[in-house]
C-alpha cells in the first residue's frame, strides 16, 4: 500500500463556476486514489511522511483534450495563415518528418516532459499517420507519467505526396496499431483527421473498428467557414457537417470534436443529443482566424465542453495560458453578441480545463474522494503584491501570471512525476 499526503493551500473545482479552498489543508491518497481532503489530518495518517508545500497553492493538474503532437516542432509558425493554407504550407510537411523514428523519439521525449513541466497530466491527442511513430509517442507519454489517449491519424485523400495513405493501408495499419497498444495509461483513440482527409470507405471502416474494439473517437468539426464549404461539396447528401461522422458511427458519447466554432443551433442540438464532447481551442481559433465559439451558450444549452491547446494552431502548451485565452475569447464573443451573452469567469474556465474532463475519464469533479490524485503545486512567493492576497486572488493571478519556474511539483495518479529542486 502506497500513501501520498500533500499539505498546502488546496484549491478544488468541485462545481462549475465555484472553487473550494482548504487553506493549509491536506490531501491523502492511498494507492493513487484520494481518500481524504480537509484541514485536519486524520489520526491514522499522522505517522506517514507528508509532502509539505507550506504556503504554496495545490490544485488539480490540467487536461489538454486536443493537441497535435507532431506539430510540436512548428509551434509559433505560420500564424498569419488561415486554416487550410496553414495545413498545406506548414502542417503536412512537418508531420511527414515522423516517418523517421529517431526524429520521432527525440521530439516526443522532449514534448512529453514539457507537457508535465507545464502541469498537464491528462491528454487526448493526435499523432501523425505513421504507426511506429505513434507507438513511440505513446511510450514516451507513458514513461513521463501522463494518462490519456493518442490516435494514429487516418488520411487517405487531400494530403500531400509525403503525407497520405491508401485506403487499405490506413485500415490495415490502424488495426495493427490498435493490437500493438499495450500501455497501461496511454490508450488508443480512433482519429480520422477530419472529413476532407478521409474517403467514405475509410470512414466506414473506422466506425467499424471503433465499435469492434470499443474505442473512443476524436476529430474536428465546424472549425472554419472554408472547411464547411469543402465538406458540403464532398458530402452533398449531408445537410450539416456532423452528419458526415454520424452516418459512419463516429458521433457518440465517446467522441471528442474539436472547435465547433460555427456549429449552429441545429448542430449544437445534435452534439447534445449524441453526448459528443466539444473541445474548445481558443488560441488556435484566433491564430487561424477561425472565429469565436459560443462556449457560454454551449454550456447553458447543456453541451459537454472541455479545453484543448490545439498546438500548433494554438501557440501555447501551457493550459494556464489556454485558460486565459478562453476567458478573453469569451469576452470577445460577448462583444460580437452585442452583450447579450455572458463571458466565462476564471473559475468557470478552470473547471473546463480540470473537472469537466474528469467525466471523460470516468471520475467526479474536483479532488473528489475516489478520484485518482492528479495535482500540481504552484509557488507564487516571488510575485509582489501591494496587500495580502486571499487564496482565491492568488489562484486567479496564477492563471494570468506565474513567476519563473512556478510549478514546483506535479502528481499523476498519486505519483510524483515532476519535482523542481
Amino acid at each position: 500500500m502506497k500513501e501520498t499526503i500533500l499539505h498546502g493551500n488546496i484549491i478544488s473545482a468541485d462545481e462549475y463556476g465555484k472553487i473550494t479552498i482548504y487553506e493549509s489543508g491536506y490531501i491523502v491518497a492511498i494507492d493513487g486514489h484520494i481518500t481524504f481532503i480537509g484541514k485536519v489530518l486524520p489520526r491514522e495518517c499522522q505517522a506517514v511522511s507528508v509532502d509539505d508545500y507550506g504556503d504554496a497553492l495545490i490544485m488539480q493538474s490540467l487536461a489538454d483534450m486536443h493537441l497535435h503532437a507532431p506539430q510540436y516542432p512548428m509551434l509559433g509558425m505560420g500564424m498569419d495563415l488561415p486554416l487550410l493554407e496553414w495545413l498545406n504550407t506548414y502542417t503536412f510537411p512537418t508531420e511527414s518528418h515522423f516517418k523517421d523514428n529517431d526524429f520521432a523519439r527525440k521530439t516526443y521525449h522532449q514534448f512529453a516532459h514539457e507537457l508535465v513541466e507545464n502541469g498537464t497530466t491528462k491528454v487526448c491527442m493526435f499523432s501523425s499517420l505513421h504507426r511506429e511513430a505513434t507507438l513511440i509517442l505513446m511510450e514516451e507519454l507513458e514513461k513521463a507519467g501522463l494518462v490519456g489517449y493518442v490516435g494514429k491519424v487516418n488520411m487517405d485523400r487531400n494530403g500531400s505526396p509525403d503525407l497520405q495513405e491508401t485506403t487499405q493501408e490506413s485500415i490495415t495499419e490502424t488495426i495493427k496499431w490498435v493490437k500493438e497498444c499495450h500501455f497501461e495509461h496511454i490508450k488508443p483513440i480512433i482519429t480520422p483527421r477530419f472529413t476532407p482527409s478521409c474517403t467514405d470507405e475509410l470512414m466506414q471502416a473506422l466506425g467499424q473498428i471503433a465499435q469492434e474494439y470499443h474505442l473512443p473517437i476524436q476529430s474536428h468539426l465546424s472549425e472554419n467557414l472554408s472547411e464547411l464549404a469543402w465538406v458540403k461539396a464532398l458530402h452533398p447528401d449531408c445537410e450539416q457537417y456532423w452528419q458526415t461522422y454520424q452516418k459512419y458511427g463516429l458521433f457518440n458519447s465517446r467522441t471528442l470534436m474539436a472547435h465547433c466554432v460555427w456549429s449552429d443551433e441545429k448542430e449544437r442540438q445534435a452534439l447534445k443529443d449524441s453526448g459528443v464532447w466539444v473541445v474548445h481551442c481558443a488560441s488556435s481559433n484566433e491564430n487561424l482566424i477561425s472565429g469565436y465559439a459560443p462556449v457560454h451558450k454551449m454550456r447553458e444549452e447543456g453541451l459537454k465542453v472541455v479545453l484543448g491547446s490545439d498546438i500548433a494552431g494554438g501557440d501555447h502548451l501551457s493550459m494556464f495560458d489556454n485558460i486565459a485565452a478562453t476567458i478573453r475569447a469569451s469576452k470577445a464573443r460577448r462583444i460580437i453578441d452585442r452583450w447579450k451573452t455572458d463571458f466565462l469567469t476564471v473559475s468557470e474556465a478552470f473547471y473546463l480545463a480540470t473537472s469537466a474532463p474528469n467525466e471523460f475519464f470516468n471520475e467526479k469533479p474536483g479532488f473528489a474522494l475516489g478520484n485518482k490524485l492528479h495535482a500540481l503545486v504552484i509557488d507564487d512567493s516571488e510575485l509582489i503584491a501591494a496587500t495580502k492576497m486571499t487564496i482565491e486572488e492568488r489562484f486567479e493571478r496564477c492563471v494570468y501570471r506565474r513567476q519563473k519556474n512556478a510549478i514546483k511539483a506535479v502528481y499523476s495518479e498519486g505519483n510524483l512525476i515532476f519535482n523542481r529542486k
